[in-house]
């Protein structure tokens, strides 16, 4: 892996998502929600961003495939832990999206490291999920700042989305991986192709 992947715009936008989640956190531990907001709708925009200029600018590196997920995992994982600090996200949710990320990195590790398989591409179920956490936390920020009707209607209605599309992507996850498993192992016993002399 090169090192000049680093310093592409995608990557850098990448982990200047990261470097916004302690900033967040600072102002939702000082109830500065509107800051906090702030930050987080940047972040998401950044997320969007990077993906798109990764494709216009062609530069799509193999560092950007692992940097980007990690850098959307902390970021939503850290929002769920402090917001159920807070008591602003009943606990319930953030257990279950934990229980999920960990199983799912446990899962990919294990077998990456036995049967060397690097296809972890997310599914449409684990796309929708991410969506879901994000507006959830986009909608909890939001009600502290403003306690509209629609507003908390819209939490509401985000955090159960979440907690329904954590459980279905869990288990799509572990069917795709028993799919792309077996493709693996088709492709790896599979005899060689003989080049005609």
């Amino acid at each position: 892996m090169k090192a000049t992947q680093l310093f592409t715009a995608p990557n850098q936008l990448t982990l200047l998502r990261m470097l916004f989640v302690p900033f967040i956190v600072i102002y939702l531990v000082q109830e500065h929600y509107g800051w906090a907001l702030i930050l987080f709708v940047l972040a998401g925009l950044s997320d969007g961003l990077d993906g798109l200029l990764a494709r216009k600018l062609h530069q799509q590196t193999l560092l950007g495939q692992y940097l980007d997920p990690i850098a959307d995992k902390l970021l939503l994982s850290t929002m769920f832990l402090v917001l159920s600090i807070l008591h602003m996200i009943p606990w319930k949710y953030t257990v279950l999206v934990f229980s999920r990320d960990i199983s799912i990195l446990a899962i990919s590790a294990v077998l990456y490291m036995i049967a060397g398989l690097r296809d972890f591409r997310p599914s449409i179920f684990g796309k929708a999920n991410t969506f879901a956490q994000v507006a959830a936390v986009f909608f909890v920020l939001l009600v502290a700042v403003d306690h509209g009707p629609w507003i908390v209607i819209a939490r509401k209605f985000f955090l159960r989305a979440t907690f329904f599309f954590t459980i279905i992507s869990a288990v799509h996850y572990i069917f795709l991986v028993q799919h792309r498993l077996r493709e693996h192992n088709q492709l790896a016993a599979a005899p060689p192709v003989r080049r005609a002399s």
